[in-house]
């Protein structure tokens, strides 16, 4: 724990004005309709080059490095103010890689086996959006990873670097003093005699507004449930069915003071609980933890994230970090009894026009157990670039 304690110490004092919203510069969507495309044909080209290297070397996980990207052409038609539609592909490669899994999420050699593409790792593109006055229905490709503002022991914002698109059914919804995300995500589909799981997830993130919009500080309460089944009954495995859930409930509060400088300040406070209804995926059934988080962004570009998450016995987490779950993914059958986890998140995101972003993150990590003490550390540099062109315009 001193260790830990010398780290936040350290890492506060020698970068104290940054946080760690790097991703929802480089990922997240605008969901509702631009009522101004109405009527208008364009092809978009979304991508994300990277390069993130991270020198894992622990009981935990063993170090890599992703250097590579995906690419999103697609052509998007704006019908009217409620209906809207793109069509296209999602394009992912590794620099030096010519062989790809069907899917990139944890665990795909138990879901499909030796089913590989070759070159690029390409899937179809879909997404059919009705948008009504409150409520945005999707189907197909939703508004997914980075989008659902999951917290971070609940979903490791790495993964939109090497996920699959969500593909499935959403349904958002927004109100002056609640915020509603739930979706589908179907990650494996099976047809009879397959030789591999159906696999899905179900999620959703509830968030209470209790503050007025205009106020320079906010209160929320976001309550987030994600719930992954595997198996059905078409199954011919002999895996079984495997239900596992993690859920959290917190407090969350951001300032906002009329400075240039300091932009934001916010702290959250989250209690979790992971829970295996059925299977033997995690080697324990129930599990519990805690999550405090501090981040300050200033000068709009630059930011700091430090946060601890607590295990007193055991936590599993589906989509986190492993450090912040006592399950480890190097050793199979390896758990650790408690986990104490400080984390700092440094990141600078720049939007250079429109369109065109530049990052750089540095992660740092602290784990202490009893059989276990390390300094995980992980950067990255990435490029975001979403240009549309506009083909037509109806009259």
């Amino acid at each position: 724990m001193k260790r830990t304690a010398l780290l936040l110490i350290a890492v506060l004092a020698i970068m104290p004005t940054l946080k760690a919203q790097v991703w929802d510069s480089l990922c997240v969507e605008r969901y509702r309709i631009d009522t101004t495309d109405v009527g208008v044909l364009k092809a978009e080209v979304n991508a994300l080059a990277f390069f993130q290297n991270n020198e894992f070397s622990s009981k935990v996980q063993k170090g890599y490095t992703l250097p590579g990207g995906w690419l999103q052409p697609k052509l998007t038609f704006t019908a009217n103010r409620q209906f809207h539609i793109e069509l296209g592909a999602h394009l992912m490669f590794y620099d030096g890689a010519n062989r790809y899994p069907n899917y990139a999420y944890h665990d795909i050699a138990r879901w499909k086996g030796n089913q590989h593409q070759h070159g690029v790792h390409a899937l179809p593109y879909m997404r059919l959006q009705a948008d009504f006055k409150r409520l945005s229905l999707v189907l197909g490709d939703i508004y997914g990873a980075q989008n659902h503002k999951l917290i971070l022991p609940l979903y490791n914002p790495e993964q939109n670097l090497s996920a699959d698109p969500e593909m499935g059914f959403q349904l958002l919804n927004d109100r002056r003093h609640n915020h509603l995300d739930m979706w589908i995500n179907w990650q494996s589909y099976i047809f009879n005699l397959d030789s591999h799981q159906e696999a899905f997830t179900v999620g959703i993130n509830n968030t209470v507004k209790w503050s007025k919009r205009d106020k320079s500080v906010q209160w929320e309460t976001p309550v987030q449930v994600v719930l992954q089944h595997r198996g059905g009954e078409l199954d011919t495995t002999s895996l079984g069915v495997q239900t596992v859930v993690n859920a959290s409930i917190g407090a969350r509060m951001t300032w906002r003071p009329v400075r240039k400088k300091v932009n934001a300040l916010q702290a959250e406070l989250n209690a979790l609980a992971s829970w295996q209804q059925h299977g033997t995926l995690w080697p324990f059934d129930t599990g519990f933890a805690t999550h405090a988080a501090v981040s300050l962004t200033m000068f709009k570009n630059l930011n700091l994230e430090v946060g601890y998450v607590g295990i007193p016995r055991q936590f599993a987490n589906l989509y986190g970090s492993p450090f912040l779950g006592t399950i480890s993914i190097r050793h199979q059958g390896m758990t650790f009894r408690g986990m104490h986890t400080a984390y700092a998140n440094v990141g600078y995101a720049y939007t250079l026009v429109p369109g065109y972003s530049l990052a750089a993150q540095l992660q740092l990590y602290s784990l202490h157990s009893r059989s276990i003490d390390a300094l995980p550390f992980g950067f990255g540099v990435y490029l975001r670039i979403d240009p549309s062109f506009i083909i037509t315009r109806k009259k």
